[in-house]
């Protein structure tokens, strides 16, 4: 893991040419243009808004849906396998079912169609675009986390309802004063790794967009691709990368660090 790292960090201080066979060092020149780069703002706002989308979407669809088939009831098991289906199909094929069911043509207007509503080309809006990859990506991951909530749902003591109950406390009492707290490491865990997750997007927005319309969807990721491997700047991608990966690492510090706050074991 640490040579690879290494290895970016060197190659953001040169400029490699491999189709002219040239690699030269340029020291922070890379750095500079990546401050000086004008597309930079609308990638980093491109991917804030698809993480953020995606986080909130995401943990609260999971702890719904974990809450939900907690219930003991009847055909709990069937939901919990088709919730958690889709994070075990391959990523690739999931988005290309996708990409056809939201064509200016496909099933997902079809559908609307059939109740008079005339649907956007969700794939090539300013406005759709950016929500279309954010809901097939949650729809994709969000059993994952409901399966991690569930796990951490059973693990709270019934003994600790029943007291609440007896002490008047209501459903939603007990959701704030006793479940939140007690699976508060959970949420953790699932906030870090859907966040990481969030920041390292490229399959989606390279079937679903290539980045469009404009640069509404273009996130750092695949801007680092388009750069490295499209351009042929691979000391510029190697630079992206390095900042991806400060990001990364302040986001996932600041949410450790934050533990000792709201996790209710670390009080």
């Amino acid at each position: 893991m640490l040579l690879p790292l290494g290895l970016v960090v060197y190659y953001s201080l040169h400029e490699w040419n491999v189709l002219a066979d040239t690699f030269d060092f340029v020291g922070a020149e890379n750095y500079r243009a990546l401050a000086d780069d004008p597309n930079l703002p609308s990638v980093l706002g491109a991917t804030g808004l698809f993480s953020l989308g995606l986080v909130v979407l995401n943990l609260s669809l999971a702890l719904l849906l974990a809450v939900l088939l907690n219930q003991k009831l009847r055909g709990t098991v069937v939901f919990r396998t088709l919730f958690f289906s889709p994070v075990v199909v391959s990523l690739v094929a999931w988005t290309i079912v996708w990409g056809f069911l939201l064509q200016d043509n496909g099933g997902i207007n079809g559908l609307l169609d059939t109740i008079g509503v005339d649907g956007p080309n969700w794939l090539r809006g300013e406005a759709t675009a950016m929500l279309s990859v954010v809901v097939v990506q949650v729809l994709k991951n969000v059993g994952l986390n409901m399966v991690l909530f569930l796990a951490a749902l059973q693990g709270v003591p019934a003994e600790l309802y029943e007291a609440a109950r007896v002490e008047g406390a209501g459903r939603w009492t007990q959701f704030r004063k006793i479940t939140v707290p007690l699976i508060s490491p959970t949420i953790l865990l699932t906030s870090i790794i859907t966040v990481v997750g969030s920041l390292q997007v490229f399959a989606q927005i390279a079937v679903l967009t290539q980045g469009g319309p404009g640069t509404s969807t273009t996130v750092l990721v695949y801007y680092l691709y388009q750069q490295a491997f499209q351009f042929h700047h691979f000391g510029y991608g190697a630079t992206l990368s390095v900042l991806l990966f400060g990001i990364v690492l302040v986001l996932t510090v600041v949410q450790w660090q934050m533990r000792k706050r709201w996790v209710f074991h670390e009080q």
